[in-house]
């Protein structure tokens, strides 16, 4: 009998690196059970060190198999459970997903950093800088393109719910924070997102944690001093 995994995760609100392989064992409907950790903890770092030599979340314990990188996560599952389409079946789909979880996992530093993820925020929309903007661009671009050459069989990306979904999950939760102007291809697939149950899971979760993380806080009013 095989022992549940057991997925370590930081704050729901804050945690986008988390919310990935969360909501694809949600989704796939994989057993798992949740550890969460708040970034408040003094002793974060040595809870999460115990498992991984990076010391950040999330990671992924599957009786002795430790994996502590969020795509990393995703490839060991799909291995794992090959049926449950972690990736499209479609070979040229297959390529696809994996590139663009590829460039969403090493860049668009600009994004990250302007527009942090939290669940709580509902912000009017800004203009922001060019390097961020770039970045909305290619994200909508990126959407558009795999919508539009590999959507035609259902509401997600490549039609059916994958781990590009679950990778760009942290992105859909952004946009809708700053209140990002979309075309109707990025909107309607923002919608499918924030729809899913196990999305909306998370950011009930989230929000009722109240547990402020200053770093992740910036437009949190301050009380005077």
């Amino acid at each position: 009998m095989r022992v549940r995994m057991k997925l370590l995760i930081g704050n729901k609100n804050y945690s986008s690196w988390s919310l990935r392989p969360w909501l694809l064992l949600t989704q796939l409907q994989i057993p798992f059970d949740e550890e969460k950790l708040s970034f408040n903890d003094p002793a974060f770092k040595t809870r999460v060190g115990r498992y991984s030599p990076v010391g950040q979340v999330p990671v992924l314990i599957d009786g002795d198999v430790v994996v502590w990188d969020s795509l990393a996560i995703a490839e060991y599952l799909a291995e794992s459970f090959p049926k449950l389409g972690v990736w499209p079946s479609d070979r040229d789909a297959r390529a696809r997903a994996r590139a663009i979880c590829a460039e969403i996992h090493a860049g668009f530093g600009a994004l990250r950093n302007a527009m942090p993820m939290n669940c709580e925020l509902r912000l009017d929309w800004v203009p922001r800088d060019v390097r961020v903007q770039r970045d909305i661009a290619r994200v909508i671009q990126m959407w558009t393109d795999c919508r539009e050459t590999f959507g035609a069989r259902g509401p997600f990306l490549f039609g059916f719910f994958s781990a590009a979904d679950a990778y760009y999950a942290p992105v859909v939760r952004r946009f809708l924070g700053f209140d990002v102007p979309l075309p109707k291809i990025a909107a309607d697939y923002v919608a499918t997102m924030d729809a899913l149950p196990a999305m909306r899971a998370w950011v009930t979760a989230g929000l009722a944690e109240h547990d402020f993380f200053d770093e992740d806080e910036p437009y949190r009013p301050r009380p005077a001093r």
